[in-house]
């Protein structure tokens, strides 16, 4: 896994062989930022990353400029990794929460200006996190919610959704609040 650009760009962060977290791609992660450099300033964002990981997306958006990260994972071994690379990288902006994402939407009270979610492929759940996202007001009045998922769903229905890009068997569907 690497650090495609900002402070830490190029920064190659060893994974785990046994982890189970299927991190995004190097390749669908660059042309997602690529597309989100047209959309958003990195710097002063406010970011919630849902369903983290390997921490990859919470990372580039820290190396870029964002003034916080809140990245939420269940994983206790995947939690412990996220936070030992954001104390060996000095990523202040990075707050790691260890928590499961559907109760931590219900309880959240902050807004973002962009939402990151990377549920597991297989989490029947998926559906859902368009609906939670805005039923629970967590984005800013411009905000974004960027949801991956496999090929297997389609949210080009969903009244918030407005464009969808694929890089192979990585989908990500974009929505916004007002459209």
């Amino acid at each position: 896994m690497r650090i495609i650009s900002g402070q830490y760009k190029g920064k190659r962060i060893p994974v785990p062989k046994n982890f189970h977290a299927r991190p995004t791609t190097d390749f669908a992660k660059e042309n997602l930022f690529n597309i989100l450099a047209n959309y958003v300033d990195f710097e002063n964002l406010t970011v919630l990353d849902l369903f983290s990981g390997t921490g990859s997306i919470s990372f580039e958006f820290a190396s870029r400029g964002a003034t916080r990260v809140d990245t939420i994972e269940l994983n206790y071994r995947t939690f412990l990794f996220i936070r030992k690379i954001v104390k060996e990288l000095g990523f202040h902006a990075i707050r790691i929460i260890h928590a499961d994402v559907f109760k931590y939407l219900k309880k959240c009270k902050k807004t973002y200006d962009l939402i990151f979610a990377d549920p597991p492929y297989d989490n029947k759940n998926i559906p859902l996190l368009p609906d939670l996202i805005f039923d629970y007001t967590l984005l800013k009045e411009e905000g974004l919610f960027i949801l991956e998922h496999s090929g297997n769903y389609s949210f080009e229905k969903h009244q918030h959704f407005f464009e969808l890009r694929k890089y192979g068997s990585v989908h990500f569907s974009f929505f916004r609040k007002n459209l």
